[in-house]
């Protein structure tokens, strides 16, 4: 059975539990007229070293800053997570970003990200927001997960991040009032 908590700095010891590999048979690139499909054929690798103690490294600067996380527990093993950043953004600064998202691949398609984004959804509009702000992976099934919960391309792409991630799909989740 699945459970979900509010995880703190400690739990950063269990994010190395996370299997984000996937296949990847179709990518996105964000186009004039809307996203440019890119088919593809490959799979991608879980986290190596480095690309884990950056993730470390932004949860953990997040929670300090009063940001908050999310995660889903399949017994004691961290199968499933989310990120919401502490700082507004947007010209309205009535944005908050979802930092990081991920679910294990044996726990794909089962409602846990969907329950994850939820959770943080909530949390971002009791705390003023009125969307959330996703810096997605230029994947197919990243982009049609967020599009899948009501996101959509942005018409105002944070500089800030895209500077970071610039092949990322940017996209904008309303939050109801």
């Amino acid at each position: 059975m699945i459970t979900y908590q509010i995880l703190n700095q400690d739990h950063v010891k269990q994010l190395y539990e996370i299997d984000r590999s996937e296949y990847i048979d179709l990518i996105y690139e964000a186009g004039e007229q809307g996203l440019v499909e890119h088919k593809q054929d490959h799979e991608c690798a879980n986290w190596g070293q480095e690309q884990l103690e950056e993730m470390q490294d932004r949860y953990i600067y997040e929670l300090q800053q009063g940001g908050m996380a999310y995660g889903a527990f399949d017994g004691t093993r961290l199968v499933g997570f989310g990120v919401l950043a502490h700082q507004f953004r947007g010209k309205e600064q009535n944005q908050l970003q979802l930092d990081l998202m991920y679910v294990s691949r044996a726990y794909r398609r089962q409602g846990i990200g969907t329950r994850i984004l939820a959770f943080l959804s909530e949390e971002a509009r009791r705390r003023g927001a009125r969307s959330l702000y996703i810096s997605s992976t230029e994947t197919r099934s990243a982009v049609s997960f967020y599009q899948s919960q009501g996101s959509e391309m942005t018409g105002e792409v944070d500089k800030e991040l895209y500077t970071k991630e610039p092949k990322d799909i940017h996209m904008v989740k309303e939050l109801d009032r």
